[in-house]
């Protein structure tokens, strides 16, 4: 009975850092956001902050790491509402676009991850989460014919690096429409790839 209090308690205070350190990082940028707020907000001392993420740094990455999860999320759910292979990947990459403009995928994933983590590091977790999505989907549809037989690796880097280029572009854009001509070309990108 104690270890699971003990388990659900660590569970809990660990998810509340997350929460409000979210909220603070989009907030104010990772740059701004005073651990010693953070760990006010929250309740907590600044010992159990360090105990479980070891740095500011470290409860940014597990803050990263949930935004990135959401924005899987969102990618699933809208591949899901279609049952043909070809328009789930349309979906799931109009999905992931439009959760640019979440401002806390705006500030944390697109502006403060370079910059906080590094260029490698911060290519590392797309490349776990968006990419290797990016990557089964389009094995899927060159193994059903339906994709151009083009080399896999070299397809998947330059379709991921053009979404995350035009989701800053989305981000940055005082432009109305950035999101809408974002996905129709994007779209019209893909069509050009396929089979017919």
């Amino acid at each position: 009975m104690g270890t699971t209090t003990k388990v659900q308690q660590r569970e809990a205070t660990t998810a509340r850092l997350i929460e409000i350190a979210r909220s603070e990082f989009t907030e104010k940028g990772y740059a701004n956001a005073a651990t010693e707020e953070i760990v006010r907000l929250a309740g907590v001392t600044r010992g159990a902050l360090y105990h479980h993420f070891g740095s500011k740094e470290g409860l940014f990455h597990a803050v990263l790491d949930r935004v990135q999860q959401d924005v899987g999320s969102r990618v699933e759910m809208a591949a899901d509402q279609h049952s043909d292979a070809w328009e789930q990947l349309k979906a799931g990459c109009a999905a992931f676009l439009e959760a640019t403009r979440d401002p806390q995928v705006q500030r944390i994933m697109l502006v403060d991850a370079p910059a906080v983590l590094g260029w490698s590091a911060w290519r590392s977790l797309d490349a776990q989460y968006s990419m290797s999505s990016l990557r089964e989907g389009l094995q899927a549809l060159m193994t059903a014919g339906e994709l151009a037989p083009l080399p896999l690796d070299a397809l998947t880097h330059l379709l991921s690096g053009a979404m995350n280029e035009a989701a800053l572009w989305i981000a940055q854009s005082d432009h109305p429409a950035a999101l809408e001509e974002a996905v129709m070309t994007l779209h019209h990108l893909l069509d050009a790839l396929r089979r017919q």
